[in-house]
């Protein structure tokens, strides 16, 4: 029962983030990159290189990679950071903000395809299993 469980929860994890990527590929975004533009705009000011690696749960080099392609693209900035000499701030840059706008309307109709044949209420009631199983995970300090 649970590997059966766990099989249909992939499967339809894995479906969501192929139709997330087929349509964030017009913008030119990995859903690595749209991972971290999001977490970028949503720090709400400059975020630290170190910190964005460990929001995203990945090395610092890797942060490097991507932020490398989103600065390339313009929509992110990296600056000193005044209060360490070794360390770099990243920001989003205006087109980094619009962009962000879109993909979540991106991610909303992924999902709504995914999720289409469930009814509102079948809909809810999964949000609140998986919020149950996230609320686990998470333990009870949130971590």
């Amino acid at each position: 029962m649970e590997n059966e469980l766990a099989d249909l929860f992939l499967r339809a994890a894995r479906r969501i983030r192929r139709h997330q990527s087929e349509k964030l590929a017009p913008l030119g975004l990995t859903p690595a990159q749209a991972r971290a533009l999001r977490v970028i705009v949503g720090a709400g000011g400059p975020l630290r290189m170190g910190d964005l690696a460990q929001r995203l749960g990945v090395v610092p080099r890797s942060v490097t990679t991507i932020v490398d392609a989103l600065e390339a693209s313009g929509l992110v900035t990296r600056t000193p950071d005044p209060a360490s000499r070794r360390s770099l701030l990243v920001q989003p840059t205006d087109a980094g903000r619009a962009v962000r706008g879109r993909m979540a309307g991106i991610r909303r109709e992924a999902a709504q395809e995914v999720l289409a044949p469930l009814s509102p209420e079948q809909r809810e009631l999964l949000r609140e299993l998986l919020t149950v199983v996230d609320d686990a995970a998470r333990g009870p300090n949130g971590g």
